[in-house]
């Protein structure tokens, strides 16, 4: 069984690795044993998060390169595979938000952030796909969310490119089956990061609203992430294709209902 989710001899490219979440899907990965790429828009936080890998005992590879430049995407897919060695897995995690009401925001904003979290993942996926589609073998996960289903106030960019994202892995899972590439997604719920630091704290609001409307009663812990990203790149998900796992503590299954129900 444990072999199921072995990942040696594997290697993963995790794009914007760097921090959080991304970061905690990325070490789950190399502690099943997949050999790590990491890439980001700047090296500064690239040398940061290598150290942090490393004191971990991790094997990590790092690169520059912008997921939105296509011709830089492509030169550097084929520098990884020629310096590392075959991609095997790849998780699309590069993303940014921008909470702005949709009525005050900038098109070219909103254009960021669909370039980002939409038109990243279609073109690394694109240069990497090939090369699994040509060994007729690979595993691509793309990071959701839950605004993948959801509005909220001042994610109207957010919410489109990880709506549009939902619908790309499945026509992505649709193409690509057929050559032995399954094609998922990870959607997370709300999680403790350094981000959402500031709000949790007890009496915040929405502190308060997260923890009454998940039924787990907490914020997801980073660590939480690492089991479906384990299980969609390993050979335990071989016949599983399109799929959006949602790790989010069971709140899209209630946060419609009144928290008193």
């Amino acid at each position: 069984m444990k072999s199921l989710f072995d990942l040696s001899g594997k290697r993963a490219l995790v794009t914007g690795a760097v921090h959080g979440l991304g970061m905690a899907m990325a070490k789950g990965l190399g502690h099943a044993g997949a050999e790590l790429i990491v890439n980001n828009n700047s090296a500064d936080m690239l040398v940061e998060a290598k150290k942090e890998y490393e004191k971990e005992g991790l094997k990590v590879h790092t690169y520059v390169f912008d997921v939105t430049d296509d011709k830089e995407v492509e030169k550097h897919i084929d520098l990884i595979e020629n310096e590392v060695g075959p991609i095997d897995i790849l998780i699309n995690n590069a993303g940014i938000i921008k909470r702005v009401p949709m009525q005050d925001m900038e098109t070219k904003d909103f254009e960021a952030v669909i370039d980002v979290n939409l038109v990243g993942p279609f073109i690394v996926s694109k240069y990497v796909g090939r090369k699994m589609i040509a060994r007729r073998a690979g595993k691509i996960i793309n990071i959701n969310s839950m605004m993948s289903e959801l509005g909220r106030d001042t994610v109207s960019a957010y919410a489109a490119s990880k709506g549009g994202l939902k619908m790309l892995t499945k026509n992505m899972a649709t193409e690509w089956a057929k050559y032995n590439i399954q094609t998922n997604g990870i959607g997370p719920g709300y999680f403790a990061t350094s981000q959402t630091a500031p709000i949790r704290v007890n009496g915040h609001p929405f502190n308060d609203f997260i923890i009454s409307r998940t039924p787990a009663a907490r914020w997801g812990d980073p660590e939480d992430l690492v089991g479906a990203a384990v299980f969609l790149a390993s050979k335990a998900s071989d016949f599983v294709n399109g799929q959006i796992i949602y790790v989010d503590g069971g709140i899209l299954a209630t946060i419609g209902k009144p928290a008193n129900e």
